[in-house]
């Protein structure tokens, strides 16, 4: 099978979330597949990133589109230059005509069977109409994200922000969702959302994976410390919602009731209202090595998010490696987890605050769910994972035989 899978922004050093999932799914694809990735990102030719690119996915094919403005009063006043324009800024933003053109010789040159667009950010360089199958890898539902941030967004002005980026954002979700032949959703959870705007039969479901190489639980290395542990990309708006409310609402209950126990914060560019948080019981990390060793140390994991979408592959992660988490219904929305057997959640800051608490005591409850955590995480390891997005791939290859057939007895 012949894939072209264009994304926009580097996939290389892997951090986030929707970068690990597709990272590992196309390592696993180019196993036994011919994949062209397809990789464009702002900023000056970075030739060590190509390089290490094409010696982990060899034949990439890479694309500088130049400087974009980054800092926060650049991209305040490229927000402001394209608010007349109907799409949506998080999407504009990476629009290129070198991209499309770039995506045009790929497209003919190449004669792909299947192309993969990843994330909605990539579809604006897409063609209006694709003769060749052409599938939408929707990690999240984005309007759902803004919706979330203008919802708890306290500051006025960033939540009027908020409220035009999702009215737009809406609009442009949809359209692209009816525009690709078939999109691949990460949760059910998702594809209940978008099969308002776009046939259900034309949405697939993908679970999230994990590397259970990597990730596994050690008993020989058991937690010795009262350690609660977040982990994620600390320049992602919702993570840093998220730890920004557990500091404020829920950490002053559990540093009470357990004297001597730790916050620690593991992820990449802390931003400034994050390292603000650091004091004698919080600890800022920043980037790390690996977060492996940094969770075999901890004793609880938290994830209390309450804006954001698609699946959280902190939480597989963290239970595979049997820690237990406790998250909020946002956190761990769309992952196959059991609150009371393998997970606990918790939406408001006192039951959040106890929970914590209780397994940080408890030593007996806490090894109970640690034990369901890593079976239940145990269950999706990444080359099941893959091969269940080649199926589908393959399906949409067949459909669209069958369909040109079909017109050609017509």
């Amino acid at each position: 099978m012949r894939i072209l899978w264009v994304k926009a922004n580097k996939i290389l050093p892997v951090h986030s979330g929707g970068d690990l999932r597709s990272f590992n799914i196309l390592l696993q694809l180019a196993s036994h597949n011919e994949v062209t990735f397809l990789s464009y990102y702002g900023g000056a030719v970075d030739a060590g990133y190509e390089r290490e690119l094409r010696d982990r996915l060899p034949g990439a094919i890479c694309v500088g589109t130049g400087g974009r403005k980054e800092s926060t009063v650049g991209r305040g006043l490229d927000y402001l230059m394209r608010l007349p324009n109907r799409i949506p800024y998080a999407v504009s933003r990476f629009a290129s005509s070198q991209v499309r053109e770039k995506l045009q010789h790929c497209l003919g040159e190449g004669q792909p069977d299947v192309v993969v667009c990843d994330f909605l950010d990539a579809a604006i360089n897409f063609p209006e109409r694709m003769t060749i199958p052409t599938v939408l890898f929707q990690h999240n539902v984005e309007s759902e994200i803004w919706r979330r941030h203008a919802e708890t967004e306290e500051n006025p002005l960033k939540r009027l922000v908020y409220g035009m980026e999702f009215k737009r954002i809406l609009v442009y979700e949809k359209s692209a969702l009816q525009r690709f032949h078939h999109v691949i959703a990460v949760s059910e959870h998702d594809r209940t959302l978008m099969s308002a705007w776009a046939d259900p039969s034309h949405i697939s479901v993908v679970p999230t994976g994990v590397d259970l190489h990597r990730f596994h639980p050690d008993p020989a290395q058991a937690p010795a410390q009262p350690l609660v542990m977040f982990v994620g990309a600390m320049d992602w708006m919702p993570n840093v919602d998220a730890v920004d409310y557990f500091c404020r609402e829920i950490w002053p209950a559990v540093e009470k009731r357990v004297p001597g126990a730790r916050f620690r914060i593991v992820g990449r560019n802390p931003l400034p209202k994050v390292r603000n948080l650091a004091s004698d019981s919080i600890e800022v990390t920043g980037v790390v090595p690996s977060v492996v060793e940094h969770l075999r140390n901890a004793a609880v994991v938290v994830v209390p998010l309450r804006v954001g979408g698609g699946t959280r592959l902190k939480i597989y992660e963290a239970m595979a490696m049997g820690r237990a988490v406790v998250s909020t219904s946002v956190g761990a929305e769309g992952l196959d987890v059991r609150d009371g057997e393998d997970i606990v959640l918790a939406d408001n800051p006192v039951r959040f605050s106890e929970e914590v608490a209780t397994l940080l005591e408890n030593l007996p409850l806490r090894q109970r769910y640690e034990r369901k955590a890593a079976a239940c995480a145990a269950r999706f390891d990444w080359p099941a994972v893959s091969a269940k997005f080649e199926e589908i791939l393959e399906a949409q290859i067949a459909r669209r035989g069958m369909e040109s057939v079909e017109r050609a007895r017509a």
